[in-house]
């Protein structure tokens, strides 16, 4: 069969670059570590401007920029783990970049910061090499990296290392999905929980905020409110908007709750949104329902702009 079909051209070419290196640090040993993220991007026709040093798309102009931040109770977790759910937003024309950080078996907190800001700094510093708009930088993970993103909100100085520097690390927005923001207060659930031999931990320093904040286990819960971005607002925080299942058996949906009634109390609530997912448990689908990502695109473009 032959035949000739009209496609048409709305769709733009997205891009995956992996393996990019951003940040050299050192782990819990002092040995050497480098730091990789991975782009997504609509940056025109690569195979064809490799090929022949020519690209039949046109730019249309610098993109807004997802930092999408993992979870994985801030231990390992591959950076490119969510690309095919997050590709969503690439398709609506911003740039996302999945970074990686040092989990809790190579860095304590708060390292896992650092390295989050390093990467927005790279990014910035590189923006015009990958077309993206290095004044519409949004955070943006899930658990782990949901807490991440949220630090990342508090646009707060004194975590950025010398790489990179003289470029902001500061964001315009971020979407925290069901992030443990309070530390001590999930430090508090598990010794609770603790109290069932059948738990899965018996030892404070072995659960996932221990493993993050590291040192001495009979000072974690005084020193858990260091690592907690809930303790962190000011006028200086940024627009975010909060997801959080209402059936979290991890992560009580109580955290995020006074996350947003403490922003609402600074002052924030009209650049803040919180939204319970109905069934939603930890991470589960629906969490990444259509419908929940329209309501992110369009607190997106509310916030940091369309693409140009």
């Amino acid at each position: 069969m032959r035949c000739t079909i009209h496609p048409g051209n709305e769709r733009r070419s997205i891009n995956f670059l992996d393996n990019i290196c951003f940040s050299h640090v050192t782990d819990l040993e002092g040995r050497p570590l480098d730091l990789h993220l991975s782009l997504m991007v609509q940056n025109g026709n690569s195979e064809m401007r490799l090929a022949s040093g020519r690209d039949d798309e046109v730019s249309t102009g610098l993109q807004p920029l997802i930092v999408w931040i993992n979870g994985a109770g801030w231990r390992k977790c591959d950076k490119n783990l969510m690309a095919a759910e997050i590709q969503y937003f690439a398709e609506h024309g911003y740039a996302v970049a999945f970074i990686e950080y040092r989990n809790s078996g190579l860095g304590h907190f708060p390292d896992q910061l650092i390295d989050c800001k390093t990467a927005v700094r790279f990014l910035r510093a590189h923006a015009a090499d990958y077309g993206i708009d290095p004044d519409r930088v949004i955070a943006m993970g899930r658990s782990a990296g949901g807490h991440l993103a949220s630090w990342m909100a508090m646009n707060t100085d004194g975590f950025d290392s010398d790489e990179w520097a003289g470029t902001s690390s500061h964001v315009q927005a971020a979407v925290d999905f069901f992030g443990p923001v309070d530390i001590k207060a999930c430090n508090l659930l598990e010794l609770e929980r603790m109290k069932n031999p059948n738990h899965r931990w018996h030892r404070i320093e072995e659960t996932h905020g221990g493993a993050l904040l590291g040192g001495d286990p009979a000072t974690m819960i005084e020193r858990s409110d260091a690592a907690s971005p809930i303790f962190s607002i000011s006028d200086k925080t940024a627009p975010i908007m909060i997801l959080h299942g209402d059936q979290d058996p991890l992560v009580p949906l109580s955290i995020s709750e006074d996350f947003y009634n403490r922003l609402v109390a600074a002052g924030l609530e009209s650049q803040t949104e919180f939204y319970v997912v109905e069934n939603g448990g930890h991470g589960t689908r629906e969490l990444f329902q259509p419908v929940v990502k329209e309501l992110i695109l369009t607190f997106l473009r509310q916030r940091v702009g369309k693409k140009n």
